[in-house]
């Protein structure tokens, strides 16, 4: 191994070593361009086999010839033979170099590549004596010059900041990263798959906006020059989905980036992927149908079965417990909601409890903080807790038998809420209301906010909104868990990182 490569890996390297080996690099790279070979004028490669074709189908490829490129990862140096691993889109497949096969100028050069270096080369499949497949290379070339050297090998990237701000490097040196974002994909493809073949239909709304629309949340705000007006990014796609559901499209759903200026930590990040989809006819009891179906369906595709691993605990996605917010607080806690006949029951029953309530608190509230203190850490396995309290609901349609309720439910898994959905409120009347408190609130919050309520949605709800059933969940946080990732980093590419200084 020449010393450049030697020091690539080796994890000690002083700052002035990894100084020299750019240097040497940079030297190398102005040889090849004053001989006229610059790798960087290369424009076209033409392959026929990756890496994990030859791995997975050594039958069928033994002996035959095939072309194939990507990046050396590293070399053993054995005189006028060498072994080298190279780095494709799917996977590492072994090389072997002879001087006899590509000749001896071919081979001088050759040994003047670095680790990190990407190649195109063709040869023959066959197995080594220790029993790996590899290709036995006859033609090689220089596709692209790597001019800074890769993390030390066995390691790799150790610097978790490091792996987010350059994730390019954290793929290159992390297979495990890689499948990742793989599975991250088929995840997305899947999810499209299993709506499409409900009847709904993927449409577009728009992220910029001129004032806030509907969830509670901060949004980051900018400025349209041409229009000389204030706009906001949105941070949610409910209400212009509804607009479709009065136009009569009966099932439409948009899976797209939502943005909200808001807390950072393992499950939040400013920019995220959400779904979100809206079903005329039917109410949120069909919102559970479908998260019932969709999970076990994309755990079966994705990981191959419907049991999956995450933080710890297997988690059975074939089945849900359903529980109301009441029931569910009585089964963890043993506080019946129903024993209380007054506000003041309630507080007093929770103070009991141990849980710090304020004067005059509804009881509705109150059941919300219980859950808060004695359920959510309880839910492991996939549960659908709904019937939530319409003081912390405003927005949901109530229960026709028990205005004290809405029709509200969200689901949970390993303690951690994984969605939202709601029987949809279309009293134009009642919705109207709602906005004029929650716009009231904002402003309280912040004078400076651009809520306002919209006019157009309510004017769509004039029209006539059937019964319509809607859900929103976070892409993100389900790739978390077919991945078993724990923070919401790991599964996106590039999160949203505070600048080095």
């Amino acid at each position: 191994m020449s010393e450049e490569n030697r020091g690539a890996l080796d994890g000690a390297a002083s700052e002035t070593s990894v100084s020299d080996l750019i240097r040497i690099r940079r030297e190398k790279l102005a040889a090849l361009t004053e001989a006229g070979e610059n790798p960087y004028l290369k424009v076209r490669y033409d392959f026929d086999a990756y890496s994990s074709d030859v791995l997975n189908n050594f039958d069928e490829y033994e002996g035959k010839n095939v072309r194939m490129a990507g990046r050396i990862m590293s070399r053993r140096d054995m005189g006028k033979a060498n072994f080298i691993h190279v780095q494709d889109g799917k996977g590492t497949i072994q090389c072997y170099i002879r001087i006899n096969d590509i000749g001896e100028e071919k081979f001088a050069a050759y040994k003047k590549w670095d680790i990190g270096d990407i190649i195109g080369f063709s040869g023959e499949v066959f197995r080594t004596h220790k029993g790996e497949i590899s290709i036995h290379v006859l033609e090689i070339e220089l596709l692209s010059k790597s001019l800074l050297p890769l993390p030390e090998k066995f390691h790799g990237l150790r610097d978790t900041d490091m792996k987010y701000r350059q994730r390019y490097l954290d793929l290159i040196m992390n297979a495990d990263v890689k499948d990742t974002f793989v599975k991250r994909s088929r995840i997305i493809s899947y999810i499209r798959e299993y709506l499409d073949s409900k009847g709904f239909l993927e449409v577009d709304t728009p992220i910029l906006t001129t004032h806030e629309l509907g969830a509670a949340a901060r949004p980051f705000r900018t400025h349209h020059n041409t229009l000389d007006i204030d706009m906001v990014l949105r941070i949610e796609t409910e209400l212009y989905l509804k607009r479709l559901i009065v136009g009569g499209m009966d099932r439409v759903y948009e899976m797209g980036r939502i943005f909200r200026n808001e807390g950072m930590d393992p499950r939040h990040n400013p920019e995220f992927t959400t779904v979100e989809l809206y079903q005329a006819y039917t109410d949120y009891k069909g919102m559970m149908e479908i998260v019932e179906e969709l999970y076990p369906f994309l755990a079966e595709k994705v990981c191959g079965s419907s049991r999956v691993s995450y933080n710890g605990h297997e988690i059975d996605l074939s089945h849900f417990e359903r529980l109301t917010m009441a029931e569910a607080v009585k089964k963890y806690s043993g506080i019946d909601y129903y024993d209380w006949k007054s506000d003041e029951d309630a507080v007093s029953a929770a103070r009991e409890a141990g849980v710090e309530i304020p004067d005059g608190a509804a009881k509705g509230s109150v059941l919300a903080e219980l859950f808060d203190a004695f359920v959510e850490d309880k839910l492991i396995q996939p549960t659908i807790i709904y019937d939530y309290p319409v003081e912390n609901s405003p927005l949901a349609k109530r229960k026709a038998s028990d205005p004290n309720f809405v029709e509200r439910f969200e689901y949970f898994i390993c303690a951690s809420e994984m969605g939202n959905a709601f029987s949809e409120l279309n009293d134009p009347i009642d919705q109207r209301g709602r906005f004029e408190r929650q716009v009231a609130e904002k402003l309280r919050e912040d004078p400076t906010s651009t809520a306002r309520v919209d006019e157009d949605f309510i004017t769509a709800l004039e029209y006539g909104m059937p019964p319509t059933g809607g859900l929103g969940f976070g892409v993100d946080r389900l790739v978390m868990l077919l991945t078993d990732s724990a923070s919401i980093r790991d599964v996106l590419l590039f999160p949203t990182m505070k600048p080095v200084e």
